[in-house]
């Protein structure tokens, strides 16, 4: 089955004010409102000894002791911290679910500290194929910590969903099944605990194999989220818009759903720094996430689409294309 709606221009701004009347944003205000009453924070320091490496992490859960219907594990971009995206894990806690945000202390906010003259090379170290195997470590130690604790017990552990924006991404896609070549060899971390995945403006995999092949072992439900504008641009690195279309073509994922924002950088997803004013367009598109992942999680639970359908429905003035792909064979 494969489901799309037109190419269109991108909307002006005064569109982006007539969307804040959107069901979406005008129900992520009155969460926003209510988050004490809803959902709990709880923060973790926890230390991995194999490799002597800290492992931070935050979860957001419903309030008391209401068992999530889920556990969502987020692994932030570049430069990034556990902090950073707390408007989706907020979001998702207040929906039923629990969100585990790691921080990945080789590729977190640290890398802006220091010199600006030797902010490339901490860039490049942080994008370093051997921080991208710690950051998947990372993920699967924090979750056989979570797995082992007390709260382990107010949780549904028959569905745990990987998230991730940008570096996360990529670090969610390896979880999922990617395969890439070390020293020679092709290399899969998979872990089979991961039920499914949420890939917002997933880098490609720069090296000699294809995507088709890298991905060719991912086949739970993906669901990617992007804009026409989602350009990636650090020293020594660029990827343009057109790279998270061609991950999502080659994604062999069985169900897969792409929705592309007709405006917003790839900035946009990080949330934005307390006491700033957001744009229109932030306050849309960030509402607009948090709705059509909550509602990608509860297909993942349910079974039921009926969320999906509604939510391409509502905000078709903002997508500049939204794609569902279904491969029943096999």
């Amino acid at each position: 089955m494969f489901i799309g709606c037109a190419q269109k221009p991108a909307p002006d701004h005064t569109l982006w004010q007539q969307q804040l009347q959107l069901p979406s944003v005008v129900y992520a205000e009155q969460v926003t409102q209510r988050l004490s009453q809803r959902v709990t924070e709880i923060d973790f320091n926890w230390l991995d000894t194999r490799r002597d490496r800290q492992v931070p992490a935050l979860l957001f859960k419903p309030v008391g002791r209401q068992k999530a219907k889920a556990l969502i594990v987020f692994s932030h971009g570049l430069g990034g911290s556990k902090e950073r995206y707390a408007y989706l894990g907020q979001y998702w806690a207040s929906q039923g679910y629990a969100s585990l945000h790691l921080q990945h202390v080789g590729s977190d906010r640290q890398v802006w500290r220091g010199s600006r003259l030797l902010l490339p090379f901490r860039l490049m170290d942080a994008a370093d194929a051997s921080e991208a195997l710690a950051r998947v470590q990372d993920v699967t130690f924090a979750l056989d910590q979570f797995l082992a604790s007390d709260y382990a017990t107010d949780i549904n552990h028959e569905h745990i969903i990987m998230a991730g924006h940008s570096y996360g991404a990529n670090t969610a896609m390896l979880l999922s099944g990617a395969q890439v070549e070390q020293n020679g060899s092709t290399v899969s971390l998979k872990d089979p605990r991961i039920k499914a995945a949420i890939l917002i403006s997933a880098p490609p995999f720069y090296n000699s194999q294809s995507l088709v092949s890298v991905l060719s072992d991912i086949h739970l439900p993906t669901l990617h989220i992007t804009t026409t504008e989602d350009e990636i641009r650090v020293p020594g690195f660029y990827s343009a818009p057109q790279d998270r279309f061609d991950l999502y073509e080659a994604m062999a994922s069985h169900y897969k759903i792409l929705a592309v924002f007709s405006a917003g950088s790839h900035n946009i997803f990080s949330g934005w720094r307390r006491n700033a004013e957001p744009t229109a367009q932030q306050q849309v598109i960030k509402a607009a996430t948090q709705a059509l992942s909550t509602a990608f999680i509860d297909e993942v639970v349910t079974g039921d689409d009926r969320a999906i359908s509604a939510w391409a429905q509502q905000h078709q003035a903002v997508l500049a294309q939204f794609l569902r792909t279904e491969n029943t064979a096999g």
